[in-house]
């Protein structure tokens, strides 16, 4: 019964009718978020594109950037102005539109905080289409926050860390056709 399972169950966030998305990323993790993101980026334009607590906003190193949140009005999703870095914890429940929202801007580097399950082959292979490759995967864990976590940082023109194998297996270690 899901109405006796506590809220953080995966049975109970995959039931759930509406999103909870606004999870505040402490400052000092949103900081060494910010370290992961290699230095040739440190003088470009960065931008924060869910800016709730300016957690990240107020620490990126460049003094060109921008911010949106949507509570205040300023949907990401909507944004169009040019961007060197990408770097924020974004709304999983629209993951895949933020992905590609992402993309499209053609930024030279972007970096997101997102839940380990949220790193698809799918998402990835979106990114290496456009060019991206997967440089950096670090993962954490936030008391408040539902499994592990991992910060991910995605560069234009480089060299993925990672590969996908789509291949499926059976229990009886044979390759399915």
């Amino acid at each position: 019964n899901s109405t006796n399972m506590s809220s953080t169950s995966s049975h109970a966030i995959k039931n759930r009718t509406n999103a909870k998305d606004v999870f505040i990323t402490p400052k000092a993790l949103a900081l060494m978020h910010i370290t992961t993101i290699p230095s040739e980026y440190t003088d470009g334009i960065w931008l924060d594109p869910c800016a709730n607590s300016n957690n990240y906003y107020d620490q990126f190193p460049s003094e060109t950037k921008n911010r949106c949140e949507l509570l205040e009005g300023t949907n990401f999703l909507e944004y169009n102005e040019p961007v060197d870095v990408i770097c924020s914890n974004p709304p999983y429940s629209i993951l895949d539109d933020w992905f590609k929202h992402t993309i499209s801007l053609k930024p030279k580097c972007f970096s997101y905080l997102i839940g380990i399950g949220n790193l698809t082959a799918r998402r990835i292979e979106w990114c290496e289409k456009a060019g991206y490759g997967l440089t950096t995967m670090k993962m954490l864990k936030v008391k408040e926050w539902y499994g592990m976590s991992i910060i991910v940082v995605f560069e234009k023109d480089k060299k993925s860390i990672m590969t996908i194998d789509r291949k499926v297996w059976n229990q009886d270690n044979q390759l399915e056709i």
